[in-house]
């Protein structure tokens, strides 16, 4: 009987008991994930509104920049250029340069055909030929005249010669004087013709007028040459030169900040061509006239720094200094405004942005120019960099 009613007191089991307790298990644990996880998100900043910022880039400047007052663009030209033609008409037969070369005072560039001027210089060298026989004819005739006429002077007075063979002998002696002078007048005029046709065969060879570099080819063998170059096919140039020593910058000024541009000013040149180079230069020439149309002066920019690579009708940007630059100046410096920089307890640093966070990184900075300050170390140029609000950052903040 007591068996029995031990029996009865066993607890049962039930299914739906079982996964009560489960549920229960699964749900606590889930909780505390849950709320591990929203303490760490909001330790890592997560559910922290992203802080506003005024954002900035580290850039690389020149210290010239921080005393230019002045900007302008233009184009380099050549002050000294020729274009090469012929001051008579006829086909080109030689061309001795091409785009490029460096030709020297009086080289030949060219030649045009020259057959006609050539057989005139020789008929003007054999009339010389001529001329000067003749001369010497003459010559011959006035000695021989002088002798007879003195032999017939000596035997007038004595009487062994009549009067008439005396005027005879006079006569050919004066006439032959004459025939000198006319000899030698000959010989002028022929040599005078001769110079003539050297100087037409000089017209056929195009020389260059000095020291420069062919820029342009603009005829080729065989095409008509003419000073006019109005017919057609014709050519009137054969080549362009420039003197590459005589480059200047042509920059247009505006009237409004001509007082801050004065002759011999000194200048930094930068190429669009060449954007890693910058050249030296100072203010040749204030034109002394205005364009109205666009209320500019020309000013023309000589450069102290010459390079082979500076070529004719570049583009260029001349920034017109306040000062000289000095030789420690001529390497870009890395800067960042001022403003952006922060200090704690003698430590300075700034906040870089990076992936929509501010994460403070500490620098080295060297002088102060003007409204930036140059970076040493710790930063690059192209980072991004905050500069507003620096007071509401800390390492890590959000940030838009």
């Amino acid at each position: 009987m007591a068996q029995d009613e031990l029996s009865q007191l066993k607890i049962e089991k039930s299914p739906s008991l079982y996964r009560s307790t489960r549920k229960r298990i699964f749900f606590w644990i889930t909780a505390v994930v849950l709320v591990a996880a929203a303490a760490v998100l909001w330790a890592k900043g997560i559910f922290t509104p992203a802080i506003e910022v005024e954002a900035s880039t580290v850039s690389r400047i020149y210290p010239s920049q921080t005393y230019t007052l002045l900007n302008a663009s233009g184009y380099v030209v050549a002050q000294r250029k020729a274009s090469v033609a012929s001051k008579v008409t006829g086909r080109l037969v030689s061309l001795l340069v091409e785009e490029g070369n460096r030709v020297q005072k009086g080289d030949v560039i060219a030649r045009i055909e020259s057959d006609d001027v050539q057989a005139g210089r020789e008929r003007a060298a054999a009339n010389l030929d001529v001329a000067r026989h003749s001369l010497e004819e003459a010559r011959a005739e006035l000695e021989n005249a002088t002798i007879t006429f003195n032999r017939k002077k000596e035997l007038l007075t004595p009487g062994f010669v009549s009067k008439n063979d005396y005027d005879a002998a006079e006569a050919r002696y004066k006439k032959a004087r004459a025939a000198i002078a006319a000899a030698e007048a000959g010989v002028k005029a022929a040599e005078a013709a001769l110079r003539e046709a050297d100087i037409a065969i000089e017209y056929t060879i195009l020389r260059a007028p000095f020291d420069a570099v062919v820029l342009t080819k603009d005829a080729d063998i065989g095409d008509i040459v003419t000073p006019i170059g109005a017919a057609a096919q014709a050519k009137a140039a054969v080549v362009s030169l420039a003197d590459m020593g005589s480059l200047q910058i042509e920059t247009d000024v505006s009237e409004s900040n001509l007082h801050q541009v004065t002759v011999g000013q000194p200048c930094e040149i930068m190429l669009d061509a060449l954007p890693s180079d910058r050249f030296r230069g100072k203010v040749h020439m204030i034109v002394p006239t205005a364009d109205r149309t666009k209320a500019t002066v020309l000013v023309k920019v000589s450069f102290i720094d010459r390079d082979k690579r500076i070529l004719p009708e570049m583009s260029a940007k001349v920034a017109f200094l306040s000062r000289q630059i000095a030789k420690e100046e001529n390497t870009p410096l890395t800067v960042i405004p001022a403003h952006a920089l922060a200090e704690q307890d003698g430590a300075k640093y700034v906040f870089a942005l990076r992936d929509k966070k501010a994460f403070r990184t500490p620098v080295e900075v060297g002088r102060k120019m003007g409204d930036t300050v140059e970076i040493l170390r710790g930063l690059k140029a192209g980072d991004r960099i905050a500069v507003s609000p620096l007071e509401k950052l800390k390492d890590g903040a959000r940030i838009k």
